[in-house]
This record gives structure tokens, sequence and C-alpha cells, in this order.
């Protein structure tokens, strides 16, 4: 079934813009946006060599919704949406194990969370992102769409893990397992962050981020081939590197550079393990 609904998205997908979409195309974005919420379906998949890739068709699909164009208020009594129809507000029961805190958060379709999943007021989790059991998303986080979250991660209040739906091709952002994201981070661009990594509050990682390692000395950097990645037990805090040459040096200024000043330990681990009581 999953070859046979692969082949139809993008047989509908290689219709021109503006061109009429076959009348199905709504229970198929429909039977795509079910599989990914059951988790069966994701937009992004690890293979055996631990390296993460897109599923093109998948946000092919994704994209395919956009094109039906009809607003619609998928609101309550107390807050009011306005969006396309095919991507309204997600519901959730108690049997589904997953605690929404009142205040302003909300799922669209097509997100998966696992049970044992927190979402605290208000944040915003978008179509195509994975969110798996015991992780922490804190308020006023967003998941962005097509993003892969762990197992028992932190994602604390204010962190921005981007996402994207175009290019078809380019990863989202990949938090693994155990990995904690301090308050005000931003993480985009497709960057991987290894399991049980702990950036700490303020960093900021982007393809075109340099980060420095100063255990190990070398220097991460991502390319147009591939993303930048946060080696597995790193603990990354802000830093700045000085400008050497002109006006930036004249002035004494300085570029972000974030620096990689340990790898977890037990200590660290001691640390982390008061997020488990607010779960």
């Amino acid at each position: 079934m999953r070859q046979q609904l692969r082949e139809r998205i993008e047989a509908a997908a290689e219709i021109l813009p503006k061109q009429p979409l076959p009348s199905d195309v709504e229970a198929l974005i429909g039977e795509l946006l079910e599989g990914l919420e059951r988790g069966e379906i994701r937009s992004a998949e690890k293979g055996s060599d631990g390296k993460w890739k897109a599923v093109p068709w998948v946000k092919r699909g994704i994209l395919l919704g956009f094109r039906v164009v009809t607003l619609v208020d998928s609101g309550g009594a107390s807050l009011s949406f306005v969006d396309k129809h095919t991507y309204p507000i997600r519901r959730f029961a108690t049997s589904d194990n997953i605690r929404i805190v009142p205040g302003g958060s909300s799922v669209r379709r097509g997100a998966y969370l696992a049970p044992g999943v927190v979402c605290m007021p208000p944040m915003y989790i978008n179509v195509g992102a994975y969110v798996d059991s015991g992780t922490m998303v804190d308020s006023h986080a967003l998941v962005g769409s097509c993003a892969q979250i762990g197992k028992r991660v932190h994602l604390s209040a204010a962190a921005q893990i981007g996402g994207v739906l175009e290019p078809i091709n380019a990863s989202p952002v990949i938090i693994e397992d155990d990995a904690m994201v301090g308050g005000n981070c931003g993480v985009y661009e497709g960057t991987i962050v290894r399991s049980r990594a702990v950036l700490a509050a303020g960093v900021i990682l982007t393809r075109g981020t340099p980060v420095y390692d100063l255990v190990k000395e070398r220097i991460y950097k991502g390319s147009v081939d591939a993303p930048l990645e946060i080696p597995e037990d790193a603990v990354v805090v802000p830093g700045t590197r000085a400008i050497r040459t002109g006006l930036g040096a004249d002035q004494q200024l300085g570029i972000q550079a974030p620096m990689i000043v340990k790898y977890r330990d037990e200590k660290t681990d001691l640390a982390t393990t008061l997020e488990a009581w607010l779960r």
C-alpha cells in the first residue's frame, strides 16, 4: 500500500500548477497525513549507515496539500485558526497519552507525537514533524515542518528547530535521542544534533556555522552537499572569535562561534536528570 500511495502522490505532483488535480486528491492527501500521524510514514529516515535522508515523495505529498486552496476556521470556542482545510490543527484524546498543557499551543495535522510527549504552552509543531516518546517541547518552542526529534529530548523554552519542505531533497533538522537543546537555541538548515549532545542556552547552528571543538581540536562545518553535524555527547556553548582585519579588528569585534568545550560525562548527566522530574 505504501508503494501505491507513493506512486499516486508522485503522479499527482507532476501535474503543473493551475492545472486541475485529480478528484481524489484530498483523499490521497488525507491518507498520507494519517500515515504521518501514526508514525508509519516519515519525511526523513535514518539509513543503516547512520545517515539521515529526506523522503522526497512524502514532501511532495505535503506540498500537494497546499495546492488545495480553501480557507476554513478550524478553531474552537476560545481560539480561532484560519488555514487551508487540508491542514487543520490536530485533536488528541487521553488515550493518546500525550500531554498538551492548556495555553495556546497547537499541532498541525500530519505531525507525529509519540506517547509520553509533553507540550508546554505556547508551542507549535508543524506538518511532517516527528516527535518521539518522552520528549518535552517547552514554552515558545517551535518544531518546524518535517523536523525529526528523538526520544527523551528536551527542547527548552524558545528553542527554534527549523523546518524545510523545499527543496524536496533537503534534509530537515534532526535532533537525536537524549539530546538537550537549551533555551533560545536555534537549529536550522538541516543541522544534525547527534545522540546525547547538549546545546547550551543561546547556541545558534546553521549549515554555514563553523563549530570549534576545543577538546578534539578540530572544526565542524556543513557544506553544499552535507549538513553541519554535532557529534554524540558534545557539549556546545556560545562563543566568539575575533575579527583580525579591517574595521572589525579596529573596533575589537567578534563573530559568533559555537564551541564544544567538553563531552558529556557523569556530571553532565546528573545536571540533565533534573529534567525528568518535569515529565
